[in-house]
């Protein structure tokens, strides 16, 4: 429903949910290679990069989009609704989960409640232009 509101208004609505930016992630399908795209929010903005959270709400499993990039780190991704751009996901290490663990409860305290409702560590995804890696 989201994708459709930033579609139908050409990104003049849905560019922001709970006061955070959003984006538009295309991954490719680990079992049947199609091209799938979700609307995620984007707790932290670093230049060029961002910080995605894979929380499916604190669910028990990971969302698909987050196995799909596991599988293959090429993704598009258009920024509050701007032209999409490649760039590769990196699925952060436990170290670097745990630093950058309170910007993003900083940005959503939700996600915080989110990491309470299941056992699994809830990861956390760089999206960095391709140019970087």
């Amino acid at each position: 429903m989201h994708r459709r509101l930033l579609d139908i208004t050409a990104g003049r609505l849905g560019t922001r949910f709970k006061n955070m930016p959003t984006l538009t992630l295309t991954t490719t399908g680990r079992r049947t290679g199609r091209q799938h795209t979700v609307v995620l929010t984007v707790p932290v903005v670093d230049g060029p990069r961002y910080l995605i959270v894979a929380s499916r709400a604190g669910d028990t499993i990971s969302p698909a989009w987050y196995h799909n990039l596991s599988a293959d780190p090429s993704v598009e991704v258009s920024f509050q609704h701007g032209p999409s751009q490649p760039m590769t996901a990196r699925v952060l290490p436990a170290t670097e989960r745990e630093a950058r663990w309170p910007q993003v409860v900083q940005a959503y305290p939700g996600y915080a409640d989110y990491q309470k409702r299941t056992a699994r560590v809830i990861p956390l995804v760089e999206l960095a232009p391709r140019t970087d890696y």
